[in-house]
């Protein structure tokens, strides 16, 4: 009987898992270049058991894990800012943390610090560094669609796309940046994709398809929860029978 509340303990826990990856996919739909999680459902270690000759199995549940992020295409929203660039495909701009970690993004939302140094909207500095010469304002600067960065016909560096080969083993390190792993593999550069000057890419959360899960997954819980509270009664009854 202990196995029915742990299955539904298990289911419990999963759904409550596809929950949190919903609420902060909606919490980040305004969010640039955002891309949605993805969470995926298997079943947990089940045994053979031959009761009276009869094949069957004997588990405890359901397990849900997050299993990367969506690569489509956020909408391209057009702002007219310079500095503004919308990556086209699949690809990541490049920055580096205080630490001297590189850090991956595909918010777009650049600007210029104290130095005349491009930064991204958290302030760190692209990789490799981009500075713009003395007299030059963001306004004068010309993007090209494989991140060429000029001015008055003057090179002053490259913004470079790169991509992993296992993008959904990207880590989050918070801020819309990801970091590389193992699994996810060294940053290269990205083929196909192109950068997209005066625009910024949307988030490619579907509002319509994340309330429809979410109201899925909260019924799911709910019939969860309802399992243990039969079981609970269940076991009640059991035990009053046996006093």
């Amino acid at each position: 009987m202990l196995e029915g509340l742990f299955s539904a303990a298990a289911g419990m826990s999963a759904q409550q898992q596809q929950l949190d990856a919903i609420s902060n996919d909606l919490a980040n739909v305004n969010t640039n270049g955002y891309q949605s999680q993805r969470v995926a459902f298997n079943d947990l270690l089940y045994n053979d058991v031959n009761i009276a000759g009869s094949q069957s199995t004997d588990g405890a549940g359901a397990n849900a894990e997050f299993v990367g992020r969506s690569q489509a295409q956020g909408a391209l929203r057009e702002t007219g800012q310079p500095l503004d660039v919308a990556i086209e495909g699949r690809g990541y701009i490049q920055v580096t943390l205080p630490g001297g970690q590189t850090a991956l993004t595909r918010d777009g939302a650049l600007g210029v610090d104290a130095s005349g140094t491009i930064v991204n909207s958290q302030g760190h500095r692209l990789s490799p560094p981009i500075k713009l010469p003395a007299g030059v304002s963001p306004s004068e600067l010309s993007i090209s669609a494989d991140g060429t960065v000029t001015a008055h016909g003057r090179t002053l560096g490259q913004i470079k796309l790169v991509t992993v080969t296992s993008p959904g083993h990207l880590v989050s390190l918070g801020g819309n940046l990801f970091g590389t792993t193992k699994d996810s593999g060294e940053p290269h550069a990205a083929s196909g994709a192109r950068l997209l000057q005066g625009g910024l890419e949307q988030s490619n959360v579907d509002m319509g398809t994340d309330m429809a899960t979410m109201v899925s997954t909260q019924r799911a819980f709910q019939m969860d929860s309802s399992a243990i509270q039969l079981e609970n009664q269940m076991m009640t009854i059991a035990n009053q029978l046996r006093a």
